[in-house]
Order: structure tokens, then C-alpha cells, then sequence
């Protein structure tokens, strides 16, 4: 097959699209599948044999006005863009999806493709996509009104509330997620989810689980663990990831032994968030931030700790808790969202209740304290994302989607 795929943030450090973007392009290619992508930036480091067609997208909420080149501000698109961010708007996915509709556009004068695959945009400019007589696949990671749901729930301030409503396109996203030929999620929950936020017919909804790299994110004979390490990779400024949680926990836990927490993400001043909470709760010399990290950067915070925690209030699927189980790291998690179908509990690790720090202190102390059970659940996981998470059966069967719709 001739397969296009869409991506507004094509950079693995971006988030979790940008490591399914490289995967599934890599997979695909392997198979002998001809695979473009057409991305915005942050731009990929595309898999060898994959053909990249770059966009612009001014990125505003993120970097600002364009200072070094501030004429090219005036174009409809970026005019849009600019005005949306001065009303507090999120525009990136609406303006993306028509550079990306003109993009294929002019691609298809030069040929075809069979197959037009969206990773999460979900914006106008893909439904006019419809009119080029090709179907359309849309991958929802998780949909955009859990992240609304869980801002809104901690701001006070009616004004900045509404601001937060409005801040989310979820209006087209709904209308066009409906209008998708198929739309693949990455867990059952997300599925459901998916359902109820935007009204997906179940019958167009096809349950594909992310996968894990297992030739990087494996452990090491003879590793030397630190003694009490725990380890969480997340967005901390992301309130859905739990953090305060986490830290209420390790709180309760330093009245009883010696723990230390790695937090694989930026600490101060780029993140304002966490930075503050620890030194609220006293926990400044029992935290370390690693800012910006490579991935075999972080393959050696998994090796190094013993315990891999994630608090999550929801989770589309978590790569990191699959990350850390493809180690040989038993993990802590929560029962929210997709972790459930990620680690089974008692098997390759604990579930508690979300937003129960005491729930989390006790799952954690008695893996802590039990090296055997440590060892046994590393192992479980280890199986447990070898049989159901990797990339070659995520992409077998995102084929079989494929093939469904054409």
C-alpha cells in the first residue's frame, strides 16, 4: 500500500503521537508498504525509507510571536492562529489540518495513496480530505474532553474556567471523529471514552494497542539497582498525571524508610508546577527533576530504580507503564483509565484508587520491602508486554484496518 500519515507534532519528545508516528512509519516501511508523513513541528527524526513532507505551524502557544520573522505572520492561516492564541484558544490542530489538506492536495497531482491515516488531529482540514475519494483512519490516543474535564477541576475562578471550556476545540473534533471510515484507539477504555465524548457509532471504532520498542527498553543482567529509587516519566504540569499524589505518598513514606524519587521531566523554571509542590511538602532532598532527556537516558532511570510509579487520573494507554515493564521494573499504578489493560494487578504490578496517596504508600512500601515479589513481577511484565505490546502486532493489526476500509 501507498499510505499517507498526518501528524501536528511529529517529534517523539513531544508526547505519545510522536512516538506512535515513528513506530507505526517504521513498522509499515519494514513490511514493504510505501509510507509518507506529513508532519508539523516540532519535525521527526523520520525512520530510514519513510518520506517526509514538513508544514508550518507557528506554534504560538508554545513559542510565541515570531520575532526573527514577524512578516510571515500575514497569511490567513497565521492570522487565525494568532488571533485564536489572544483569546485564549488552542488553534494548532484546526490550522494544521488545512496545511495538511493542501499538502496532500498537491501531493496527489504527483500520485495516490490508498490509505490516509490521522494521528489525533481530528480538524476541519481532514474531513475536506473526504473529497479526495480516499478513506480515512483517525487514531484517538484519549479524547480531548478528559483533559478539559480535569483543568477545569482544579480552577476556581469562573472566568478562567470558561476560559478552559473554550481553550479545547472540541467541537470539531466531534464532528469529524464521527465522519472518519474507522477510528482505531489504543485501549478499550479509550474506545468507551471515545464513544461518549464524541459519538463514535462503536461499530467504526477498532481497539489497537500501542506498542514498545523491546530492543530498547529492556533490562540488563547484573544492573545495579539503588536501594528505595522510584521512578515516574510524565508531563507533571499535567494534572491528569497525578503528580501531587505521588508526592503526598512519598510524603508518608520517608516516616518509615529511606525513598528517593526520580521524576523523568523538566523541573524548574520551565515546569511551575511540580517544582513548587515538592518544596511545599519539605521533599526537596528526597526529588530530583532530569529535565530533557534522551530515551537511553531513560531506559537508565528505569534500570536504576526499583519501583516505577505511575498516579495517573487517567490514562489512554501509558507507554510508561509498558516501558517499565518491558525493564523488568514492577510498577505502582492506579486503576484509572486504560492501566488496567496495561498492568495486571497482583501479576506485573499493584492497581490502587486514583487520588489515594495512602492507597499508593502501601503498594509501594511492600514492593520496597519485598525484593521476590519484585523480581517475580519484573519478570511477569516483561512477558506481559513481549505477548500483547509491540510494535509489529500494533501495526499487523492497524493494517487490518487498512484492509478493512479499502
Amino acid at each position: 500500500m501507498k499510505i499517507c500519515l498526518l501528524c501536528n507534532r511529529g517529534n517523539m519528545y513531544s508526547g505519545g503521537q510522536g512516538i506512535y508516528l515513528y513506530y507505526l512509519s517504521r513498522e509499515l516501511q519494514r513490511l514493504g508498504h510505501e509510507v509518507h508523513v506529513v508532519v508539523g513541528p516540532p519535525y521527526p527524526d523520520i525512520p530510514d525509507g519513510v518520506t517526509e513532507h514538513r508544514v508550518e505551524n507557528l506554534n504560538l502557544f508554545e513559542f510565541g510571536f515570531p520575532k526573527k520573522d514577524p512578516f510571515r505572520i500575514f497569511t490567513p492561516l497565521n492570522l487565525y492562529e494568532l488571533a485564536s492564541i489572544r483569546l485564549g484558544m488552542f488553534p494548532e490542530m484546526f490550522s494544521f489540518s488545512f496545511r495538511a489538506y493542501q499538502k496532500v492536495r498537491q501531493l496527489l497531482r504527483h500520485g495516490h495513496f490508498d490509505i490516509i491515516h490521522d494521528n489525533q488531529t481530528l480538524g476541519y482540514g481532514i474531513l475536506m480530505m473526504k473529497s479526495f475519494g480516499i478513506p480515512i483512519v483517525a487514531t484517538v490516543h484519549h479524547p480531548l474532553p478528559i483533559d478539559r474535564k480535569t483543568d477545569i477541576a482544579y480552577i476556581d475562578n469562573a472566568w478562567e474556567r470558561f476560559g478552559r471550556i473554550c481553550f479545547y476545540p472540541f467541537v470539531m473534533q466531534h464532528l469529524v471523529a464521527g465522519r472518519m471510515d474507522r477510528v482505531i484507539t489504543v485501549s478499550e477504555s479509550a474506545a468507551e471514552e471515545t464513544r461518549n465524548a464524541f459519538k463514535v457509532s462503536r461499530d467504526k471504532i477498532r481497539v489497537v494497542y500501542n506498542g514498545i520498542d523491546t530492543e530498547m527498553f529492556r533490562d540488563l543482567d547484573g544492573k545495579q539497582k539503588e536501594r528505595g529509587r522510584l521512578v515516574v516519566v510524565a508531563n507533571t504540569r499535567d494534572r491528569k498525571k497525578g503528580i501531587i499524589y505521588l508526592l503526598r505518598a512519598l510524603k508518608l513514606l520517608r516516616e518509615e524508610m529511606d525513598v528517593k524519587l526520580t521524576i523523568v521531566d523538566r523541573g524548574a523554571p520551565d515546569n511551575e508546577y511540580t517544582p513548587v509542590l515538592v518544596e511545599r511538602l519539605g521533599l526537596d532532598d528526597s526529588v530530583e527533576f532530569t529535565g530533557k532527556v534522551s530515551v537511553e537516558e531513560v531506559v537508565g532511570f528505569y534500570r536504576r530504580a526499583e519501583v516505577a510509579v505511575v498516579p495517573s487520573l487517567y490514562e489512554g494507554f501509558c507507554l510508561p507503564a509498558a516501558e517499565a515493564m518491558s525493564c523488568g521494573l514492577p510498577v505502582v499504578a492506579t486503576t484509572a483509565g486504560a492501566l488496567p489493560e496495561v498492568v495486571e494487578d497482583g501479576e506485573s504490578g499493584i492497581l490502587v484508587p486514583p487520588r489515594d496517596h495512602s492507597a499508593l504508600a502501601g503498594a509501594i512500601k511492600r514492593l520496597l520491602s519485598d525484593k521476590p515479589l519484585r523480581q517475580t513481577m519484573g519478570e511477569k511484565g516483561k512477558e506481559r508486554v513481549q505477548r500483547h505490546f509491540t510494535w509489529e502486532e500494533a501495526t499487523r493489526k492497524t493494517l487490518e484496518v487498512y484492509r478493512e476500509v479499502l
